[in-house]
């Protein structure tokens, strides 16, 4: 006849954290041993790859693992894979290089632009313009854009203001 085993836990149901397994003592009874879960290795947080050179655990164990058992001597290191770091560094290599050269492109465009000849027009005569607007055409019109001279100022003189 088998012999009966009685639980060494109040919980009874065959959950996750609940498994167990058979075993014969040196004495010859028949026991329940409680199963831990299986350790896992973390994976990167970009590609989900695990991560070499991190040793296996649970999350509880973790604090009471030393530094060197968790992580590896990069940067980043038990965090992202090798492969994901490496397209990080670059990546940002290439934009700071992206700013210097549109940088040096902006400065080369400003020296660039005092050199270019100016081409000049040919002077319009003021007698071939005609006058646009409401009083064009009228007589009695008034010129538009100069002020006329102070009363106490002789005519050939104008005042400039500070």
């Amino acid at each position: 006849m088998v012999q009966r085993l009685t639980l060494r836990r109040r919980l009874s149901y065959n959950t996750r954290s609940n498994k167990r397994r058979i075993v014969r003592t040196p004495g010859g009874r028949l026991v329940y041993q409680y199963v831990k879960k299986n350790p896992t290795v973390p994976r990167c947080g970009q590609c989900k790859e695990k991560l070499h050179g991190i040793t296996p655990s649970r999350p509880s164990e973790r604090p009471r693992m030393s530094k060197r058992l968790k992580t590896v001597s990069r940067t980043y290191g038990g965090v992202l894979c090798h492969s994901c770091l490496r397209d990080r560094i670059v990546r940002a290599f290439l934009i700071e290089e992206q700013k210097i050269v549109k940088a040096l492109k902006s400065q080369r465009e400003a020296l660039v632009k005092p050199v270019k000849k100016v081409v000049e027009k040919k002077p319009v005569k003021a007698a071939a313009k005609k006058p646009t607007g409401k009083t064009a055409g009228k007589p009695g019109a008034k010129a538009v854009g100069k002020k006329p001279a102070p009363k106490g100022a002789p005519k050939g003189v104008v005042k400039s203001k500070k």
